[in-house]
């Protein structure tokens, strides 16, 4: 079993608009823009990450924003939710926030013995908000007071088909199955990074899930540097998993592999982080270029849709 994981690094997403998916992050949830750069195979599309105030690895949720995408179709063998943790007693503010801006499909439950509210992105990109201990520092300057703001992730919530070979692999990982309620088992990383939980749905009968604008692209899991993640790779190429090679992504390392659920996994390291190239009281302020594609700056800043 490996323990080098210790939790999310980020969820990256699709989305249909880039000023909306902005001023719903921004705006709507209050975290801060902290890098506006552009997708590596696609650099006529931006990839804009949200967090708090460093892009601290457990708190980032980033976005494609591809323009003119159809919608996503939800089903199996794919992250249907991601939640975010917020201080007990939070809901009361988020349920009254939400429901003024406009926010659907808002739904308070207990889950795992825990309060959430549930709620839809512009896409219908699926969120729960979660009343959870937890103290990580949310970002302070996005127009939500410190007492309620977002800490981060609480976690993922997969929708598999079968969850045996799934569930195998997160134990691999380094989470424990901590308990089952009504087809949804929650695996847990023990002292982890406070994003350390994912929860899988067993839904036999389920379609296909199709990707569109709110999808899941795909969910990173956090290493804390390139040595831990090279001992990961080669326990997973061991075990059998087809993994990609190490590849840059400028803000961290990337590597990429398919789950038997057909959800896709990467491993992120925590290093360089996210102001590698940017000094911290000016993340995602500016737009920051691959180098690969630095001559097209001029294009991109004539085309890409403005942010405000």
């Amino acid at each position: 079993m490996l323990d080098q994981i210790k939790g999310l690094h980020h969820v990256t997403s699709m989305a249909s608009a880039a000023a909306e998916n902005n001023r719903f992050f921004t705006g709507t949830l209050g975290l801060r823009r902290v890098k506006k750069t552009v997708n590596f195979d696609a650099p006529d599309v931006y990839h804009l990450y949200y967090g708090d105030a460093a892009g601290t690895p457990g708190s980032v949720m980033t976005y494609f924003p591809f323009p003119g995408i159809g919608p996503r179709k939800p089903g199996a063998g794919e992250v249907g939710l991601t939640a975010f943790a917020v201080p007990e007693g939070a809901l009361g503010f988020w349920r009254d926030r939400l429901s003024t801006l406009g926010a659907t499909g808002l739904v308070e439950e207990t889950h795992f013995g825990e309060r959430r509210l549930r709620f839809k992105g512009p896409d219908g990109d699926e969120f729960a908000l979660v009343e959870a201990e937890d103290d990580r520092a949310p970002w302070t300057e996005g127009g939500v007071p410190e007492e309620v703001a977002i800490r981060g992730f609480q976690g993922a919530a997969l929708r598999l088909r079968d969850q045996g070979a799934t569930g195998e692999l997160l134990r691999f990982m380094g989470y424990e199955a901590a308990e089952r309620r009504d087809g949804v088992t929650r695996f847990v990383i023990p002292g982890g990074n406070g994003a350390d939980i994912v929860d899988v749905e067993t839904l036999p009968g389920a379609p296909r899930a199709q990707l569109g604008a709110g999808s899941v692209h795909h969910i990173a899991f956090a290493v804390p540097d390139r040595a831990a993640q090279l001992e990961v790779r080669r326990a997973l190429l061991d075990t059998g998993y087809q993994v990609t090679p190490v590849i840059d992504r400028d803000y961290f390392w990337a590597i990429y592999f398919r789950t038997p659920g057909g959800v896709l996994f990467e491993v992120a390291t925590n290093e360089p982080g996210f102001d590698r190239d940017e000094d911290t009281a000016h993340l995602g302020e500016a737009l920051r270029l691959p180098r690969q594609h630095a001559h097209l700056r001029p294009f991109l800043e004539q085309h890409l849709e403005p942010l405000s």
